[in-house]
This record gives structure tokens, C-alpha cells and sequence, in this order.
């Protein structure tokens, strides 16, 4: 991966952050990308310091074609083509579906399923432009696959089904042209999102209570790290993988492989 050109979304925190940082320790040049500007510019930061030659920090609203298509159009021209994409921006909003407001259900629908499909168009038209082959990563969920016992994960579970689905669609589209699309499946990993929706005064007892349910439900018995993570989808990005596509790499501890009957 060494002098490889990698550019991540929702690179400002969490998976994203150590996919970076992961990238950048084998002297890859990494682009983040997030709609926080300043977490990108503080994670690139990072990235110099662990080992990239080069790190660039953009704004980008993965919602938006133009902020993408300005971003792709931006990276090209200063760096060159990029060999692997991770499209990992996302949000969750926890509602049983009779309360969901519409604003709700069409914000996660934007940020996480339109948000990776632009993300791989603008990828996809450079790549397709040049002819050049490469790897994209997009980041779903086990809720793509199986319901959540907790409930509320409609809009999340919808638009991750959809990211796995679109995965396997683009991957035979543009596998001729030697272009790689695959699907990483995170399970619960100890980043910020464990934590969207609890108010501050509570995240201590949040924490603990979800560290007790990972040791009961996980078959590994933890949460992931974003390390662990990060080093599934490097091994995407990179030509260790050179033979797979249209896949959905499955890191979740055991989770979807344990059934909930006891009988």
C-alpha cells in the first residue's frame, strides 16, 4: 500500500479515523473527508504524524453531488488518480417507525445510501475516465442482514440494506473493467455512534451497560475497536484482496453467526 492514494468519507472519528491513520502507518497518502472540517484537519494531522507522505483534509457533505464532485475533481488534480475509496460516512436515528418523523427517516436515507452512491459515482467516473482499476469499500451494517433486538433501526437498517445491496450491483457493473466493489460489516465497535441519542450526564452508565451487553450477546464476548475494523477493510483497499468482489466482509464478533433460540 506504500505511495497508494487512499481516500476515506467520514474520516473526522471513528472507523473512519483508524481506516486512516491504518493507511497512513503503511505510507499510503490518505484524503479525509468529512463534513467536519476541522476533525479532518486535526485526522490528517494525525496521518502525517503516523506516516503518510501526503494527507489532505476536505469539507465534504457526502448529501451533496457538488461537494462531491468538487472533492473527487479536487484530489485528482493535486494527487492523481486513487487507488482505493472507503465510502464510511454515516448517521444513525433511532425511532419506532409509527413515531419516525419524515425529516428523520430522509436524513439517514441521504446521508448513509445517497451519500455512498455518490461517493461512487464520483469515484467511479474518474476511474472509469482513465481506465484504471482500484477498490472501493463501502460500510454497511449486521442490520443489512438480521433485525436488531433493540428495535427502532428502520431507517439505519433500510438504508445499510441498501448499501449492501448496491455493493453487489456495482460490483458486477464494473468488474470487467477491473474495478473492485465490496461491503465491510462492522458490528458494535467502541466509537461515538455507540452513543448517538444519550445525553451526556448519562454516557458513563450508556457505556457500561453496552460493554455488559457486548460481553453477554457478542459470542467474542467484547465490542470491536476501530483498529480491528480498519485492518478488514485496508486488506479491501488493498492487493492482498485482488480476487474479491461484490462481497460483504462480515467483523462482528459472532454476532450474526449466533442464533437467538435456546431450544
Amino acid at each position: 500500500m506504500k505511495n497508494s492514494f487512499i481516500v476515506v468519507t467520514g474520516a473526522g472519528s471513528g472507523i473512519g479515523r483508524a481506516v486512516v491513520l491504518a493507511c497512513a502507518a503503511k505510507g499510503a497518502r490518505v484524503a479525509v473527508l468529512d463534513v467536519d472540517e476541522s476533525s479532518a484537519v486535526s485526522v490528517a494531522s494525525e496521518a502525517m504524524a503516523a506516516g503518510a507522505p501526503v494527507a489532505i483534509a476536505l469539507h465534504c457533505d457526502v448529501r451533496s453531488e457538488e461537494s462531491q464532485s468538487a472533492a473527487f475533481d479536487q484530489l485528482v488534480s493535486g494527487q492523481g488518480l486513487f487507488d482505493g475509496v472507503f465510502a464510511n460516512a454515516g448517521i444513525e436515528i433511532n425511532a419506532p417507525l409509527h413515531t419516525m418523523t419524515i425529516e428523520q427517516w430522509q436524513k439517514v436515507i441521504d446521508v448513509n445510501l445517497t451519500g455512498v452512491f455518490l461517493t461512487c459515482k464520483h469515484a467511479l467516473r474518474h476511474l472509469v475516465q482513465s481506465e484504471a482499476h482500484a477498490s472501493i469499500v463501502c460500510s454497511s451494517s449486521p442490520s443489512a442482514f438480521v433485525g436488531f433486538a433493540g428495535g427502532g433501526n428502520g431507517a439505519y437498517a433500510s438504508s445499510k440494506g441498501g448499501i449492501s445491496a448496491l455493493v453487489r450491483s456495482t460490483a458486477l457493473d464494473y468488474a470487467a473493467a477491473g474495478i473492485r466493489v465490496n461491503g465491510v460489516v462492522p458490528g458494535a465497535t467502541d466509537t461515538p455512534m455507540m452513543l448517538v441519542g444519550v445525553p451526556v450526564e448519562s454516557q458513563s452508565e450508556a457505556i457500561r451497560q453496552i460493554r455488559e451487553a457486548a460481553t453477554e450477546q457478542i459470542p467474542l464476548g467484547r465490542l470491536a475497536s476501530p483498529d480491528e475494523i480498519a485492518a478488514a477493510v485496508v486488506w479491501l483497499l488493498s492487493k492482498d484482496s485482488s480476487y474479491v468482489t461484490g462481497s460483504n466482509l462480515v467483523c462482528d464478533g459472532g454476532l450474526m453467526a449466533k442464533s437467538a433460540n435456546t431450544f
